[in-house]
């Protein structure tokens, strides 16, 4: 009786044509779930290297060199590519916003499901992910020491001076993270 069934292309109850229907509407919606992510990605890479790429800020600082001579005034101008952390992660950021837009027009042509671009892509949004990742970890840990400063060498915490600039990378670095975490979602949804 079984095997009667089968032969029928019944199996549980479900016919096969209902089983292939699913497949077919779980991978439209993937695929439009993969479009959309995409499109995310290259936002938030694209804004994260916009952020920081216009960050700059001047400001005088009052130095004293000797107690016995007044106080002189130094402007003093802080820009992302002063720092090679930033510069990193304002160009690791836009490789990523150039790669999401490549496969995001790659993806839409890939309507017939070929194997070989689609694991090429997932290899690719892999090594966006380690890209974005450590770009992340290198600005971050300049701007926390630009926050905190190090006492042990002696250097001093700049954020308390140069504030919009500082708040202007932080915002940077959170919208390049969750850029970061898009791409690690379409390496999860293809695997």
């Amino acid at each position: 009786m079984d095997s009667q069934y089968k032969s029928a292309g019944i199996e549980n109850g479900v016919t096969n044509d209902r089983v292939k229907e699913v497949a077919v509407g779980n991978k439209r919606k993937m695929r439009g779930c993969d479009l959309v992510l995409r499109f995310l990605a290259l936002a938030f890479s694209l804004t994260a290297a916009v952020v920081l790429g216009v960050d700059k800020q001047s400001t005088t600082v009052v130095v004293t060199l000797v107690s016995s001579l007044p106080p002189v005034n130094i402007p003093v101008t802080a820009t992302w590519h002063h720092l090679s952390a930033f510069v990193y992660f304002v160009v690791a950021n836009a490789i990523a916003c150039a790669y999401a837009t490549i496969s995001l027009l790659l993806t839409l042509r890939n309507r017939g499901g070929k194997k070989g671009l689609a694991t090429m892509i997932v290899v690719f949004d892999l090594v966006m992910v380690a890209l974005l990742f450590s770009s992340v970890g290198a600005a971050g840990s300049i701007g926390l020491m630009g926050y905190q400063g190090n006492s042990h060498v002696q250097w001093k915490k700049v954020c308390n001076v140069f504030d919009k600039f500082c708040n202007q990378g932080m915002v940077a670095l959170g919208l390049s993270g969750v850029g970061s975490i898009l791409f690690f979602l379409l390496v999860v949804l293809a695997t």
